[in-house]
């Protein structure tokens, strides 16, 4: 049974549309927004723009982070949407275990369209050339729902909302 408040974290590669979507499910929604990109360490940041991928152990205090942020939610009762990779089954149990009332969002396409998205991306510090390093360490979630990336935003948006309706 699920308890506390709705937490949707839309997962997927740098250059999927997570941070895009995200924004506009919190509006749809009336949610909170976070961007898991702010719970970097500075390491982990200036580690990714010298174009170096990021190992477990980078993750970790990131992980972390995001999941006292979790916490906070459940606690103070307040629904939100994460823009969060979520490579990992490991790294999605870990925020799993916050909050039995969160609910994945993968944001998928194909190699080209997410290259073409992240070569035109100003003022970032992912890099394209790490989007073979986040495809190699991606594990696809079975429990997730999966959204094709070629539709708008709009129309995206309104996919997960009906998906929301039928889960909640």
């Amino acid at each position: 049974m699920k308890h506390g408040p709705i937490i949707i974290i839309i997962m997927g590669v740098s250059g999927s549309g997570k941070s895009t979507i995200g924004r506009l499910l919190a509006i749809e929604k009336s949610f909170a927004f976070y961007e898991a990109d702010d719970f970097h360490t500075k390491e982990a940041i200036s580690k990714m723009s010298g174009g170096a991928a990021l190992s477990d152990d980078d993750r970790a205090p990131w992980l972390h982070a995001i999941q006292n942020q979790i916490s906070r939610l459940k606690q103070e009762n307040e629904p939100a949407v994460i823009a969060c990779s979520a490579l990992k089954k490991s790294y999605r149990q870990l925020l799993r275990n916050c909050s039995s009332n969160i609910t994945f969002i993968h944001l998928k396409g194909s190699k080209s369209i997410i290259a073409a998205r992240l070569k035109k991306r100003r003022n970032h510090f992912m890099p394209h050339s790490l989007l073979d390093s986040q495809l190699e360490t991606l594990e696809e979630p079975s429990n997730a729902l999966q959204v094709d990336i070629n539709e708008e935003p709009p129309k995206i948006v309104n996919r997960i909302i009906s998906f929301l309706l039928e889960e909640h």
